[in-house]
């Protein structure tokens, strides 16, 4: 497992308060032979659409904004004493929670391959922000069934783990490199 040094960051140390356990590993580890197993039946150019060949970059991060722009708009709307603020909430929470299928499907390609600490740090990322889409799809259904304060505490734990989900995803790309192609990133005169 990573081992702290007195240079890392915070934010390493807390990435490695959350992933850095033998138990993550191992989840890990099952999980991503049942993953592989299942792409291996996903036709070659749509791996190759998800991870963003077809564009040049990783899709992941740029799918990333539909799911958190359609919640945190709905979490403001939420809050505003407007008439029409909770249909167009929920119609914001409708959107983000769709939009998160692509995020996710984009992700689980990206995450395929990965080993060691950015794997850990990945399964739980995943965790986390599959945790937050099952509150969101749970928030709308109350919602739906008129339930509507028990839907806006039911988005409101789903903000709270995609933020942290969304913390670890930066730490996959600034600590780990992921999806970073160093080339890329080079200036060209």
């Amino acid at each position: 497992m990573t081992t702290t040094h007195r240079d890392s960051t915070i934010n390493d140390r807390l990435e490695d308060a959350l992933t850095d356990h033998p138990a993550v590993e191992a989840l890990a580890e099952a999980l991503q032979g049942k993953v592989n197993e299942l792409l291996e039946h996903v036709p070659k150019p749509v791996i190759a659409f998800l991870h963003g060949q077809t564009i040049g970059h990783p899709l992941h991060p740029l799918l990333v904004h539909l799911p958190l722009g359609g919640w945190l708009v709905a979490g403001v709307l939420d809050h505003l004493p407007a008439r029409g603020s909770a249909r167009a909430a929920d119609l914001a929470l409708l959107t983000g929670t769709l939009g998160a299928l692509g995020t996710i499907a984009s992700g689980l390609v990206d995450w395929s391959n990965t080993r060691g600490a950015a794997r850990r740090t990945a399964t739980v990322h995943a965790l986390l922000n599959d945790a937050a889409v099952l509150l969101y799809t749970a928030s709308l259904l109350s919602r739906w069934g008129g339930r509507r304060l028990l839907g806006k505490g039911l988005a409101n734990g789903g903000l709270a783990l995609s933020m942290v989900g969304g913390f670890l995803g930066g730490q996959l790309v600034y600590r780990h490199g992921l999806g970073v192609h160093e080339t890329l990133a080079t200036p060209q005169g």
